[in-house]
């Protein structure tokens, strides 16, 4: 079963959690001059400041969006733009809606040429890669290009408010963060007087990767009320060796598995299988949708991850 785990959907969900953390922009790409715009263009749009750092003009009422990510695509639906959506990739499956919307190919390479016939007025990306690849194209086109890129929970409920901001559906979101943030909170007081348990968390097994200290997901397991035995590896998603793993020793494992995935991921990576986790039948499977998309749903990861590592708190 691991060695077959890299099918075309989970190399996609490694190198995307991979490239979540690279946000560097060359000097080039910061240095990129963007076509001249009239006085009445400048009045017709506003500025934004995306996640990478960058200046983002779009226009005051945005009515075309494209999405190259499936959590930026889930955060459209739930802010309530998603009928604006007129472009999203292969991985975009929920809500439901987003299965009929045109395809301009996967995450990570997408094609130039669907996406600027689909006359967006902004494009949601999620990596730095897929930025330098294909922004200098889209400034020509004068169709902007936004970056997300959340590093903590706390960060997911900014990037949704942000976005909510962009499209104008600024009193949706509001609601819909208020009741991320409650049901956060009432986590936290939940698990507040339970001792944390040691985790690993199994991005992939074979190579073996896992979350490090720039990993929203590594964040996310502290407000489940656990400590990443990974959480000071440089990096958001390292790959991790055999020897180190070993030497872990976790509490818990956690398998983010059976979502779009389907059972990629299932099984313990080698080097973890004499860990105290496994022989006390402390691994768990949870939802990798509900935990590599940073966006809504990632709440209800967290309540999973929760109940999981602490039962007796929710008797």
């Amino acid at each position: 079963m691991m060695r077959n785990c890299f099918s075309v959907k989970v190399r996609w969900v490694i190198a995307s959690l991979l490239v979540l953390c690279v946000l560097e922009l060359s000097s080039a790409c910061k240095g990129r001059s963007t076509p001249p715009a009239d006085t009445a263009d400048i009045r017709a749009q506003r500025e934004f400041t995306d996640e990478a750092g960058r200046k983002v003009r779009v226009p005051r009422h945005v009515n075309r969006i494209v999405s190259l990510a499936p959590n930026l695509t889930e955060i459209v639906y739930a802010v309530g733009a998603g009928d604006r959506l007129v472009g999203d990739t292969e991985y975009c499956d929920f809500p439901a809606e987003a299965k009929q919307v045109a395809k301009v190919g996967d995450t990570m390479h997408p094609s130039i040429e669907r996406i600027i016939a689909l006359r967006p007025e902004v494009v949601l990306v999620s990596t730095a890669s897929q930025l330098e690849a294909f922004t200098k194209q889209l400034d020509e086109q004068r169709i902007a290009v936004y970056v997300t890129n959340p590093r903590s929970l706390e960060e997911v409920f900014h990037s949704i408010e942000t976005l909510g901001d962009l499209f104008g559906t600024g009193e949706r979101t509001s609601v819909l963060v208020a009741e991320l943030r409650r049901r956060s909170a009432r986590l936290e007081s939940i698990i507040k007087p339970v001792r944390p348990v040691t985790v690993f968390y199994q991005v992939a097994g074979e190579p073996l990767y896992t979350i490090g200290r720039d990993a929203y997901l590594t964040d996310l397991v502290r407000h489940a009320g656990g400590v990443s035995v990974t959480a000071d590896v440089p990096g958001a998603f390292p790959r991790y060796s055999d020897e180190a793993a070993l030497a872990a020793r976790p509490d818990a494992i956690i398998l983010p598995t059976g979502g779009s995935m389907g059972s990629a991921n299932s099984t313990v990576a080698q080097p973890l299988k004499n860990s105290p986790a496994v022989l006390n039948n402390r691994v768990y499977r949870i939802n990798d949708d509900h935990l590599s998309r940073p966006g809504p749903r990632l709440l209800d990861g967290l309540e999973e991850m929760a109940r999981a590592l602490h039962p007796e708190a929710f008797k």
